[in-house]
């Protein structure tokens, strides 16, 4: 039943990379073509309360709490040294999803970047 514990770690960092993606997207599209983000700071209170009711951003929300949730089952099965790390994933698949799917620049720094992280999980995965 060791799996389980692996099971909660990819839904952990799926849910969050979900969320990020899909809030990225729907931000952008809001700002870009719905209503722009005011100067002040009341408007932009009222911005981000018309913002949080669209519902790919409240669903979004909702997979960010999912993710706690399945943190916090993850840390049942796995001590937070070992588990913490594969987080790290998450920014790999970020970087590499936004890419792909939101058209943003990717570059050697970043490959390197992503291959400095994953080599770090690979590292800190080993102490278990």
């Amino acid at each position: 039943m060791k799996y389980i514990g692996y099971l909660y770690l990819f839904l952990t960092i799926a849910t969050t990379v979900t969320s990020q993606l899909i809030i990225k997207w729907r931000v952008t599209n809001w700002v870009s073509t719905i209503l722009p983000m005011p100067a002040e700071i009341l408007g932009k209170i009222g911005f981000l309360f018309k913002v949080i009711f669209d519902p790919f951003i409240f669903t979004a929300c909702c997979l960010t709490f999912i993710s706690g949730l399945c943190w916090m089952a993850t840390m049942t099965k796995f001590e937070i040294s070992y588990a913490y790390p594969f987080t790290m994933l998450g920014f790999v698949a970020v970087l590499i999803l936004s890419a792909l799917l939101l058209g943003e620049h990717f570059n050697i720094y970043k490959i390197i970047g992503c291959g400095i992280i994953i080599a770090g999980v690979i590292v800190t995965s080993r102490g278990l």
